[in-house]
């Protein structure tokens, strides 16, 4: 039977800034899902919805995404701040699982390095720990676009027109009418995503390496940014991780969104 797990919209304020998050609520345990650059907390509907009321989902629109403000800066101590910030306002000070694909999974991977008492455990969906020239090369190319996207234009077709055939398609469903109700904008600055992606780069192996609770790694064996040497590495290195390999690119869960959620249920099954 399917799940009526539905996400309600609310709006934590922090330092004078927006941070708009959906909560599927009910007495399930607690959840944080992080998601990835240029997306938004309702990429995990389809994931609270497969886990049902057994599972209470917490998905924010990380800082510049979505219906959140745009902050003054992208590193990885920013977005922890927020994360941390959200689950002491919903009062979760025992420990909560955290699960982030792509730059969430970053994020999730430095909560749980810096705050361990915060994090029964951790899942990464595609999230490398190695970003470097070649990896850099693999994001250009996947999000090279970006360089050529207007943030506001006074009508949809215009704003889609500007970003082109690939922005399009990612943007196309999540765009937002300005608060004067005159034009439309995307669903981040095109140069808050550049910032954020430059924010990435370097070595991320002592916070991967630092905590110790249950991991998980979901791998898309094709990914573009996490290579197959690196993975395997990650799952032997850290001790109590488990691996998940699905045949697809780094898209994966927009492209197998049902591997991906069989895959983190049977996981959090196993805790």
């Amino acid at each position: 039977m399917p799940s009526t797990t539905s996400l309600t919209r609310h709006t934590l304020t922090i330092d004078g800034r927006a941070l708009s998050y959906l909560d599927s609520g009910g007495a399930g345990r607690p959840l944080l899902a992080l998601h990835g650059g240029m997306s938004e907390a309702l990429a995990f509907a389809g994931l609270a919805a497969h886990l049902g009321p057994a599972w209470r989902v917490i998905a924010p629109d990380q800082r510049g995404h979505g219906d959140s403000d745009r902050a003054p800066d992208y590193g990885r101590e920013g977005y922890v701040s927020d994360a941390l910030a959200l689950l002491d306002h919903l009062g979760l000070r025992t420990p909560v699982v955290v699960l982030g694909y792509s730059l969430g999974g970053l994020n999730a991977c430095h909560l749980a390095a810096a705050h361990p008492e915060r994090v029964r455990a951790l899942i990464d969906i595609d999230a490398t720990v190695e970003i470097h020239s070649s990896t850099e090369d693999a994001v250009h190319d996947l999000f090279g676009f970006l360089g050529g996207m207007r943030y506001t234009a006074p009508t949809r077709e215009e704003l889609l027109a500007a970003a082109g055939p690939v922005g399009s398609r990612l943007v196309e469903q999540a765009l937002r009418p300005l608060p004067s109700g005159e034009g439309w904008r995307l669903p981040f600055h095109p140069q808050d995503m550049l910032d954020s992606a430059a924010a990435c780069r370097g070595d991320h192996w002592d916070a991967w390496l630092a905590g110790d609770c249950p991991a998980l790694l979901v791998h898309a064996t094709r990914s573009q940014t996490l290579r197959q040497e690196t993975a395997d590495a990650m799952v032997a290195r850290r001790a109590g991780t488990s691996y998940a390999p699905l045949d697809g690119d780094h898209f994966l869960p927009f492209t197998d969104p049902r591997g991906v959620h069989e895959a983190v249920a049977a996981f959090l099954a196993a805790l």
